[in-house]
């Protein structure tokens, strides 16, 4: 007979590790030389379609939309709607603003009708056009509006797992304004906004002043340090200047102006970035508006883009050990990894002790809240389950055993080595 505290297969909670899809491996994959492919395919996150393309299996999943609401919660809190626009998008505009022959990245489809589309690798030939039809006067303004949605790139080369995808998802907002000053105080806002939403991700994301291509000036990136990363900047520890190697003129070992110690050059991951588009497409489709006056003005606009699934690839590149990945608490796939060891499972009659703690303990993280990755094979030694638990890298590892006494479990921290025997209650408290 089944024990009632038997958890389904997915409560949204909780997942039973014999039941999940996509396990980890014992190799890691030759054809991937990136740390983040590596250990995201071997953790069984992930698993590569062709070069530069990736499935996410349930577990990579939930780490993907664990960052992508803490990015909308943010985004959110700037007055920004979300909304979801197409990804075959029309030619015409492309030609509008010159970028169909001039985006060397745009992947072109062709239907047997001999339509063709533009394969979205970004949104400005999509959105201006349509707030055109909605923003017109100075009443409609400012306007930001943003999206989470697969983006397409003919990649040259695609050997960086997640940090340089063919296909990838990524948050791209717009912002629409009456004036450049008005652009200034939001761009300026969304500095602020983007270094708090790395924060919260787990990352300590370098504010860097870039080129702005086509577009204006300047950009703003922001960049990860990672010594497998593929941009380069040079930079003051001390947080007060940042370049992008390709646009300063300021070389390695400058003394910072402030007196912080000589500028240091480092390989970084660009997990964002902020543009001052101004008028370039307003002019393009046409987008103006009349002020208070009564004169139509192109509306000045502004692009912040973050990439998602780059994002995880970044955290799993930083945050890792010879053991495997070391999920920050915020975007882990689950709070907990509950290990039982020995015995037959309790869902079967005549349970031990061991096994009856098990249900308790489960029962009492559930119905707390408490998101639980279930390791309940029984044809698995306790070494296999600690090495998966270390490879997968939730933050906190509970085990229960015959070792230990009722109404305790043995806790450990994926980032230290110290094993704890609290109560369960104490694990409740700390994992809140």
């Amino acid at each position: 007979m089944l024990y009632s505290f038997y958890p389904s297969v997915n409560s949204g909670y909780s997942m039973l590790y014999s039941k999940l899809f996509g396990k980890t491996i014992k190799e890691s994959p030759k054809d991937e030389s990136s740390v983040n492919a590596r250990l995201l395919i071997q953790a069984g996150f992930i698993r590569k379609e062709v070069a530069g393309v990736y499935n996410f299996l349930p577990l990579g999943l939930r780490v993907l939309n664990k960052i992508s609401n803490i990015i909308r919660d943010e985004m959110d809190n700037t007055g920004a709607q979300e909304l979801l626009l197409v990804s075959f998008q029309n030619k015409a505009n492309w030609e509008k603003t010159g970028r169909w022959d001039s985006f060397d990245a745009l992947f072109k489809v062709k239907s047997r009708y001999d339509f063709e589309y533009a394969l979205g690798p970004t949104h400005e030939e999509v959105l201006v056009p349509l707030v055109k039809n909605f923003a017109n006067s100075y009443r409609d303004l400012p306007l930001k509006l943003y999206q989470i949605q697969n983006k397409f790139r003919d990649e040259a080369r695609s050997k960086a797992g997640l940090l340089r995808g063919r296909e990838f998802l990524m948050k791209d907002l717009y912002s629409f304004h009456q004036s450049e000053k008005d652009l200034v105080d939001y761009y300026e806002l969304m500095k602020k906004v983007y270094k708090k939403t790395f924060s919260r991700l787990g990352l300590n994301a370098i504010e860097t002043l870039a080129s702005g291509g086509t577009f204006s000036k300047f950009s703003h990136e922001f960049q990860v340090i990672c010594g497998n990363g593929e941009d380069e900047i040079i930079y003051c520890p001390s947080g007060d200047f940042s370049q992008n190697s390709e646009i300063t003129k300021v070389k390695e070992g400058k003394e910072c102006d402030l007196g912080h110690g000589p500028l240091k050059k480092v390989k970084t991951i660009e997990v964002g970035n902020i543009f001052p588009l101004k008028d370039k497409f307003s002019k393009a489709f046409g987008l103006t508006f009349k002020d208070k006056s009564g004169k139509e003005k192109y509306v000045v606009m502004g692009c912040y883009g973050i990439g998602i699934s780059r994002t995880m690839g970044a955290i799993a590149e930083v945050h890792n050990d010879k053991k495997g990945i070391v999920w920050p608490k915020s975007v882990a796939p689950y709070q907990v990894h509950l290990i039982h060891l020995g015995g037959v499972h309790p869902r079967f009659a005549k349970a031990s002790p061991g096994e009856s703690a098990t249900s308790e303990v489960y029962d009492k993280l559930v119905k707390t809240g408490v998101e639980v990755l279930y390791d309940d094979r029984e044809d698995v030694s306790a070494g296999e389950k600690f090495a998966d638990a270390d490879l997968i890298g939730i933050p906190v590892r509970l085990v229960i055993s015959d070792k230990v006494s009722g109404g305790q479990v043995e806790w450990k921290k994926r980032d230290e080595d110290k094993t704890e025997i609290i109560s369960v209650d104490q694990a409740i408290k700390r994992l809140g």
